[in-house]
């Protein structure tokens, strides 16, 4: 009976001994980019083995930088660049330090058949001007990012922009090619505001593209989606390329220990590994075998620009000179159940739109220069369509002001003809198609509330299966508010190909601001 004592105390050695041996525990808060959520299993790992417990919020780059310039409260930031959020926060010191965890260069991805006839199978001397020319021919239809919303677009804009100026210098504003970008983005068929999503969209759209720009990542994987039909050939223009560099950044000075635990593991050399496994990313520390999918290509790397003014100068030029231009309808539900809040959240949203939201988020959000607006009301009965050109996009000029006198007109009352209104959205965007076709065209569908007049859902499908081909890649993104029915407007992203939103979640116009990535 006397061992046990010292028997007890031997134990508590032991444990304590293991105690001190093991990793300190530790919770970061991560501020990270949409795209990062492929590392999640391999986090169990990371946390086992460094004793951080990484606590993720997904966003996009753009708002992240926002919430971070505004005195939001995180331990790291984790985005595909660091760079623009480098620039915009020189003056507060956001980033304490940081390091590159993992590459992906954002290059071209076109079906087999497609660079066959160009000539760019296994043709190191394609170049950015060569895409430009194929897709304003027409020759090449493509998918990509929007750039002010998604870094993949943000970093096929930025590499096409440098590369056409032929120079090998970082880009200036008196650089950039407006004519030749143009002719460039003549082929942008479908846009996104995240990578994934562009990817997921690609898949069901492949029939009429010809190609995608994304991260090389997502595309190797893409080639390994049982529904692709055809693989898609990765080229590396000559001229030379932007890489996506992971890099993880420091923002809390006092977590600098865990920090430097998790760094030192990340770029473990495993570690690295297993990165790329799970990620078909490349590692970030030379001297690893690359991944037999990855293929062994010498990446010629073009300098980022130096200043946020030409950063800015180009994402505004792409937005209201250079992308295809826009016609968005936004089916608006003003039904009895709006009156209220609800109908001042969704005023202050639209109007957010017209220029006078001035956050960063919001400059690149607002209506563009060349954009036609469609706004269909609805409650009981559907209104009549009333249009509106973009030519002017002064916040304070005629073509918003009169888009704010009519939003700020807008009364609520009556039943909710919900079907019916994105019906009517169709059949006019449908006829606007046919008489412009070189437009995005878009619809958002606002409501609060179930569908109670007019036409049911199974009217609504048999409608819209009907349709041309053309009309039925015309997507609808719904948005959730108030008590809307979630089965019903997921239902409605999912058969014509959109995505829905939730506006019961975050505010109506951080909803509307995300929506507009997509349009």
């Amino acid at each position: 009976m006397k061992r046990w004592p010292i028997i007890s105390l031997i134990a508590m050695l032991i444990l304590a001994l293991l105690a001190s041996c093991s990793p300190q525990r530790t919770t970061l808060t991560v501020l990270a980019g949409s795209e990062l959520q492929d590392l999640e299993p391999l986090f169990p790992q990371i946390e086992r083995e460094t004793g951080v417990r990484l606590k993720m919020e997904y966003t996009g780059t753009l708002t992240g930088a926002e919430k971070l310039l505004s005195g939001a409260d995180y331990d790291l930031a984790w985005f595909s660049h660091g760079k623009y959020l480098e620039m915009l926060s020189r003056e507060q010191n956001l980033v304490v330090t940081q390091e590159k965890i993992m590459l992906s260069p954002v290059v071209l991805g076109v079906k087999e058949s497609v660079a066959r006839e160009l000539d760019w199978q296994d043709n190191p001397d394609v170049t950015w001007q060569d895409i430009a020319t194929a897709a304003e021919n027409g020759t090449l239809r493509y998918a990509m990012t929007n750039p002010a919303a998604s870094n993949s677009g943000f970093t096929a804009l930025v590499g096409v922009a440098t590369a056409l100026t032929g120079s090998g210098d970082a880009l200036e504003v008196s650089d950039i090619k407006g004519d030749a970008l143009q002719g460039f983005f003549k082929g942008q068929a479908l846009t996104a505001g995240s990578s994934g999503w562009l990817a997921e969209s690609y898949v069901e759209s492949q029939d009429t593209l010809g190609g995608i720009i994304n991260y090389e990542s997502v595309l190797l994987n893409l080639n390994q989606d049982s529904k692709l039909q055809e693989p898609l050939t990765l080229v590396y223009p000559m001229d030379g390329i932007i890489t996506a560099d992971y890099p993880l950044m420091l923002l809390n000075k006092n977590q600098r220990a865990a920090y430097d635990r998790l760094v030192s593991y990340l770029r473990s050399p495993d570690f690295q590994k297993q990165i790329m496994a799970q990620t078909l990313r490349r590692p970030a520390i030379p001297g690893i075998p690359l991944d037999p999918h990855i293929p062994d290509r010498l990446l010629i790397e073009l300098p980022f620009p130096n200043t946020v003014e030409v950063i800015d100068a180009l994402l505004f030029s792409y937005l209201d000179e250079q992308r295809v231009p826009a016609h968005a309808y936004f089916v608006l539900d003003v039904s009895g159940s709006m009156e209220g809040d609800g109908l001042r959240d969704l005023k202050a949203a639209l109007n957010g739109l017209t220029g006078l939201d001035t956050s960063l988020t919001g400059r690149f959000s607002r209506f563009r220069g060349r954009e036609e607006i469609s706004i269909i009301t609805f409650s009981g009965e559907v209104d009549p369509a009333q249009d509106f050109r973009v030519a002017n996009t002064d916040p304070q000029g005629p073509d918003m002001q009169r888009i704010r006198e009519f939003v700020d007109s807008l009364t609520a009352g009556g039943n909710t003809a919900l079907y019916s209104a994105l019906t009517e959205a169709y059949q006019e965007a449908s006829a606007a198609q046919a008489q412009d076709p070189d437009r995005y065209y878009s619809i958002v569908l606002m409501s609060d509330g179930a569908s109670n007049m007019g036409m049911d859902a199974g009217q609504f499908s048999d409608f819209y299966r009907s349709q041309p081909a053309a009309a039925r890649g015309i997507r609808a993104f719904p948005v959730i508010f108030g008590k809307a029915d979630r089965t019903t407007m997921e239902g409605i992203a999912a058969i014509t190909g959109g995505r829905a939103f939730d506006g019961t979640r975050d505010p109506l116009d951080a909803i509307f601001k995300q929506i507009r990535g997509y349009q």
